[in-house]
């Protein structure tokens, strides 16, 4: 009898088809959290209303930082070229927020202009007012690093005296803006400077809720000893612990990222090592950027359910008439309570709810009368979101993630040591011997003939008990022993020859002096009375 209530119910839950993610994630934040948050003044608390063009741009590196631990020479070191408006000193050189990106003809566009360029993700940067757009520009160049990210360079955080000037705008919130935004977040340090201005401090308590996009950067690392250094680096990880209030520890890259002579040259292939790690991290942001805009509106949805609950608990303690400034000032200072309350209700946890001083003090130019009371079906349709219509997009966002034809940062620094002689870990492991005509194994071979005869060879080879019973003294892990032994059997007949058994016997050396396995054996390797046989 009612059945066309059952069948409304259903196409209510079936997820929607979109055709790519950054369509999905528009529609679904245009028709299902958009009016949740206009609903109840969240953009007034927490964060503009996004726009098409924050779903469309490429990623963006956010470099924060005090004055002169190199956030300009950074971005001047990945692009291998100067970038407009670009100024390099000892002293605060960089007084502008600038976004180096992607253009077809050189340039700097002021903020003022910038801000009204629907195509740019920074229109709603015009709340923040004429003395912000004054100090922040685009500078646009033709660089392949740059088709595939933008960087954006900031002031350099002020100590001391300094910090006491009025910048006329808030930096710290201007900060918080760019980190919901962006996919990378470096903060770099100086090996000489680490003392953390307040500043700098309300600047990284401002990233909070952004952990996961945060790295940090020790810079000039080359300028001091080793010893140094390892008290530089434990100091450095003491001051982020008081101030981050995660347990987990974060990811700290030792390097001197600029292109002039290193002058302690000692801890050469830790920085090379190091810099890899961090290229790497940069260069898989193209391929992971429709998953963190995902996770990015799931994070903002999340907070503007809060968010309503709060506003509408709010409207509902509030007289209607009489009394209402003296109620206010008690809902205002009992905020804490109502948290807890909606909590209990609704099983949120406390890591969804927004900060509570910073709530309290918004709120005191609020008239909460004039607050929306609960709307169950903006709550419904941001919960179907969540449940339904994300899933469906996470599927998608595989798909796009295989079809990418070029998923990596590429061009600039990136390209400089990918191959030739002066790529990380070239010549050394097992990559020991690539340019030599003469096979590498060959200088230990006596050493390794002397044990191979030790162990009663039929036929010219040794049984695999025999050799398990040589090999185990490495005291390798039997998973690596049976890569080895799987690298090493060439003609796979379950047994090792002396040139086989010389073979496991460098791999096992290669892997004790703290080298990585190759997952095929590469050419060079390959034992000269094979070589033939596998042509």
């Amino acid at each position: 009898m009612f059945s066309w209530l059952g069948g409304d119910d259903r196409r209510k839950k079936e997820p929607e088809v979109f055709q790519t993610v950054s369509d999905g994630l528009k529609k679904l934040y245009k028709t299902k959290l958009l009016p949740l948050e206009e609903s109840y003044k969240f953009h007034e608390f927490h964060s503009p209303a996004l726009e098409d063009a924050d779903f469309d741009n490429k990623p963006m590196v956010l470099l924060v930082g005090q004055y002169s631990t190199g956030k300009t020479s950074f971005i001047r070191y990945l692009l291998e070229q100067d970038f407009p408006g670009m100024r390099i000193g000892p002293e605060p050189t960089t007084d502008s927020f600038i976004a180096v990106m992607h253009g077809d003809t050189e340039g700097v566009i002021p903020g003022n202009a910038l801000v009204v360029d629907p195509k740019k993700p920074f229109r709603k940067l015009n709340a923040f007012g004429n003395a912000f757009l004054n100090r922040f520009v685009c500078a646009q160049l033709t660089n392949p690093v740059l088709e595939s990210i933008s960087v954006i360079d900031t002031p350099g955080i002020l100590s001391g005296e300094k910090q006491r000037i009025s910048r006329g705008y808030d930096f710290a919130a201007v900060l918080e803006w760019f980190a919901e935004r962006v996919d990378r977040i470096i903060l770099l340090f100086d090996a000489h400077k680490l003392d953390i201005s307040d500043e700098f401090s309300d600047v990284i308590k401002a990233l909070k809720n952004h952990e996961d996009k945060i790295r940090v950067v020790l810079n000039k690392a080359d300028q001091i000893e080793t010893q140094q250094l390892m008290r530089v680096y434990g100091a450095l990880m003491w001051s982020l612990g008081k101030i981050v209030n995660t347990p987990e520890v974060i990811r700290v890259y030792i390097g001197s990222f600029w292109s002039h002579p290193l002058l302690i040259p000692d801890n050469r292939k830790l920085f090379e090592a190091e810099e890899q790690d961090l290229f790497k991290d940069i260069q898989s942001l193209p391929r992971n950027a429709a998953l963190r805009k995902l996770n990015d509106l799931i994070k903002r949805a999340r907070l503007a359910k809060v968010h309503a609950y709060i506003i509408s608990s709010l409207k509902k303690e509030m007289p209607a008439v009489f009394g209402r400034e003296n109620k206010k000032k008690e809902l205002i200072a009992s905020l804490g309570d109502i948290y807890k309350r909606i909590e209990r209700e609704h099983q949120i946890s406390p890591g969804d709810f927004p900060n509570l001083k910073r709530m309290q003090d918004q709120l005191q130019a609020q008239d909460l009368t004039k607050f929306q009371p609960l709307k169950s079906k903006l709550l419904e349709a941001v919960d179907d979101m969540l449940a339904h219509d994300i899933a469906g997009l996470m599927v998608l966002v595989r798909q796009e993630e295989t079809q990418r034809p070029n998923p990596v940062v590429k061009g600039g620094a990136f390209d400089g040591t990918l191959n030739g002689p002066f790529g990380h870990g070239y010549g050394e492991g097992a990559g020991e011997g690539i340019d030599e005509a003469e096979w590498v194994v060959a200088r230990d071979k006596p050493a390794y003939d002397e044990i191979f005869y030790t162990l009663s060879p039929v036929n010219g080879k040794v049984t695999g008990a025999n050799a398990k019973r040589e090999m185990v003294k490495s005291k390798l892990p039997n998973t690596v022993l049976g890569k080895i032994w799987k690298l090493a059997d060439i003609d796979k007949d379950g047994m090792l020859d002396d040139e086989e058994f010389a073979l496991a016997n460098h791999l096992i050396k290669v892997k004790l002096e703290g080298h990585e396995l190759p997952t095929e054996l590469p050419a060079h390797l390959l034992p000269p009375s094979k070589r033939k046989i596998l042509e």
